[in-house]
C-alpha cells in the first residue's frame, strides 16, 4: 500500500498543498479528521475503524464500507504527510447467535448453541474452533484478496485481555447517565428490563438480556437474577464476563480504541446519533464519518439479504475487474443507486475512461479523477486498444464465451497484443465473454430491415467489398456514412439503430466502423447477408 509519505519530498508538499483544497468527497471527509484536532494529532496518530458482524460472511457492503474508508484514509495521509494511520477491521464476535443462518453445513450444531458468543459456538464447517473463528478467517482472506491494509481486532479478544476494562468500569460509573440516552428510544417493556450491560452467565455461557438488579461501582460489578433458577448471580463488567448492548458498545469501542473515524449505513442513522451522545457522556467526542445510502435493486426496492434480491460480489467479480466495483462505490456515496448486473458494463467503461484521462490531467483533476483513490494516488498505466462495449458486441454477435476467440477478433485491431502484454485487457476480455453469454445473447433479436433499410444494407455491402479487408476502421465508418445518407436518411441515429437491429439484434449498438474492422469484413459482409435473407423470407 502506498501513502504520501512514500513519495519525493517536494511531490508530497504538491499534492498536500492541492488535496487540502480538493472536493473531491474523500478530501472532504478527510478534513472532518484534520478539524478534531487543530492543536495537532496525537502520538498514536489517527484511526479509521470498519465493524463487521460475524454471524454471517462477507458480502458487497463489506467491500463497499472498507474501500471507502480506505479511501479517506489515504486523502488524510496526503493531506497530514508524516501523520500515522491505522484501519481497524473489528469483530463483534462476542455478539450471541440469535439465530441459524440459512445454507450452513450441520445446522444443529448452532442450534444447540442459541444464545453463546460466536466465538464460543462450534464451527459447522470443521475448519476452525468456533463459527466466530471461521467467519473472522473469512472476513481477513476477503480483505486480503483485495490488498486492503487493516489491523484486526476481535471483541472476544478485546474483551477477555482487558482492552475494553477502563471504559467499561467508566459505563458502569455513569450507568444512569447512559439508560438515560437509550431509554426513551425503547417501548415500556423493553424500557422496564434493559441494561446496558449483558452479563455472559458462568454456568450456560449465553449472553444474558436479564434486568440488572444491583451494581456496585467501586467493586466494578453487577448482579443478575439467573432466569431458570431465580439465583441471584454478581459478575464483574471487565475481562470479558459481560459483554455491552451494541449501540452502548459502538460507543465505548469508539472510546477504548480511540477511534476518530468510521462510516456507515444510512439504516443507522439513529444508532449513530445515540452512540454519539453515550461517547460525549464519557466526556470524549464521537468520531468523524457520515451515513452512506443503500443500495436497490432492479425495481428501485432495498436489497435484502433475507430476500436475496442483491447481487453479490462474486458475481460482480465474475463479470467485472474489482477496479470496476471500486469505482461503482466511490461514485455518488450519499445517493442511493441500483445494484444490479446491468451496471457493470457502464462501470467498466466509465473505469477505463477515467483511466485513460488521469496522465494528461493537471494535478487539480487528477485528485478529483476516481482512479486517484481507488489505486491510492497511484493509478497504473494502461493500454486499451478495444473498449469493454466493442468486447461485448463481439462476443455477442459471435455468440461465444471462448476468450481465444476473441483475441482472435482483438489481434486485427491491435496486432502486438496479448495476454501478456495486456494483462487488463485479458481481464476484459474473460468478463466480457462471460457477461456476453449470460446477459446479451440471450436478448438478441435480429429484426428483417424494412425495404429502404434493405437497399441500403446492399449499398454498404458493395461498398465494403469495394474497400476489401484490412481496411482501417475509419474507412468502413465512412462508407457505413455514406450509404446511410444515400438512402435518404436524414437523421443517421435512425440509419445505425436500423443497422444495430437487423445485423446484432439490440436497439444499440458500437462504432460500426470500428466494429467492422474488429469482427472481419467477410464476417461483416455475412450478418448484410443474413439480414438481406431475413428480408426475402419476410417478404
Amino acid at each position: 500500500m502506498s501513502n504520501a509519505t512514500d513519495l519525493p519530498a517536494a511531490t508530497a508538499e504538491i499534492l498536500r498543498d492541492t488535496a487540502l483544497v480538493n472536493k473531491a468527497w474523500p478530501f472532504e471527509e478527510a478534513r472532518k479528521v484534520i478539524a478534531r484536532y487543530p492543536d495537532g494529532f496525537p502520538a498514536k496518530g489517527v484511526i479509521f475503524e470498519t465493524g463487521y458482524g460475524p454471524s454471517g460472511l462477507p458480502h458487497i457492503g463489506t467491500f463497499g464500507e472498507v474501500v471507502r474508508t480506505t479511501m479517506v484514509r489515504r486523502a488524510f495521509e496526503a493531506m497530514c504527510p508524516g501523520v500515522p494511520t491505522r484501519l481497524i477491521a473489528f469483530s463483534d464476535d462476542m455478539d450471541g447467535l440469535r439465530k441459524v443462518p440459512d445454507g450452513i453445513p450441520n445446522p444443529e450444531m448452532l442450534r444447540a448453541a442459541l444464545g453463546k458468543p460466536l466465538t464460543q459456538v462450534p464451527d459447522p464447517f470443521g475448519t476452525h474452533p468456533s463459527f466466530g473463528a471461521h467467519n473472522n478467517a473469512r472476513l481477513q482472506a476477503f480483505l486480503d484478496g483485495f490488498g486492503f491494509e487493516y489491523e484486526f481486532l476481535s471483541s472476544t479478544e478485546c474483551y477477555r485481555a482487558g482492552r475494553f476494562d477502563a471504559t467499561l468500569l467508566d459505563i458502569l460509573a455513569h450507568y444512569d447517565a447512559v439508560i438515560d440516552v437509550i431509554l426513551p428510544t425503547l417501548g415500556p417493556e423493553r424500557r422496564a428490563t434493559y441494561s446496558p450491560f449483558l452479563p455472559i452467565d458462568p454456568e450456560s455461557g449465553i449472553v444474558l438480556q436479564v434486568p440488572i438488579v444491583a451494581r456496585d461501582v467501586a467493586a466494578g460489578t453487577v448482579s443478575y437474577v439467573r432466569p431458570d433458577s431465580n439465583e441471584t448471580v454478581t459478575v464483574p463488567v471487565t475481562g470479558g464476563a459481560c459483554k455491552l448492548q451494541w449501540k452502548v458498545d459502538w460507543a465505548m469501542r469508539w472510546v477504548a480504541l480511540g477511534v476518530d473515524y468510521e462510516m456507515s449505513g444510512k439504516d443507522l442513522i439513529d444508532s449513530v446519533t445515540l452512540s454519539g451522545r453515550i461517547t460525549r457522556v464519557l466526556g470524549k467526542a464521537p468520531p468523524a464519518g457520515f451515513n452512506y445510502e443503500l443500495f436497490l435493486d432492479a425495481e428501485g426496492a432495498k436489497i435484502s439479504k433475507s430476500k436475496g434480491n442483491g447481487l453479490t460480489i462474486e458475481q460482480w467479480l465474475d463479470y467485472g475487474p474489482p477496479e470496476s466495483l471500486a469505482l461503482y462505490m466511490y461514485q455518488n456515496p450519499r445517493k442511493a443507486k441500483r445494484l444490479h448486473f446491468d451496471v457493470i458494463p457502464r462501470a467498466i467503461e466509465e473505469y477505463a475512461d477515467f483511466l485513460a484521462r488521469h496522465p494528461e490531467q493537471p494535478i487539480e483533476q487528477q485528485l478529483g479523477n476516481p482512479v486517484h483513490h481507488i489505486h491510492e494516488g497511484r493509478p497504473p498505466a494502461i493500454d486499451l486498444p478495444v473498449s469493454f462495449s466493442l468486447l461485448l458486441n463481439l462476443a455477442s454477435v459471435a455468440a461465444t464465451d471462448d476468450p481465444a476467440r476473441l483475441w482472435g477478433f482483438v489481434s486485427r485491431q491491435a496486432p502486438g497484443a496479448s495476454p501478456a502484454t495486456h494483462p487488463l485487457l485479458d481481464r476484459l476480455v474473460h468478463h466480457a465473454a462471460r457477461y456476453a453469454r449470460d446477459f446479451v445473447v440471450p436478448t438478441l433479436c435480429r429484426r428483417a430491415p424494412d425495404a429502404r433499410e434493405a437497399a441500403a444494407l446492399a449499398d454498404l455491402d458493395a461498398r465494403l467489398a469495394a474497400i476489401g479487408p484490412g481496411a482501417e476502421a475509419e474507412a468502413y465508418q465512412s462508407e457505413v456514412y455514406e450509404a446511410g445518407k444515400a438512402a435518404g436518411f436524414e437523421n443517421l441515429r435512425d440509419w445505425f439503430k436500423a443497422l444495430y437491429e437487423t445485423l446484432i439484434g439490440s436497439s444499440q449498438g458500437p462504432r460500426m466502423g470500428s466494429f467492422i474492422a474488429l469482427y472481419g469484413l467477410d464476417e461483416s459482409r455475412a450478418l448484410i447477408a443474413a439480414a438481406l435473407a431475413r428480408t426475402e423470407t419476410h417478404a
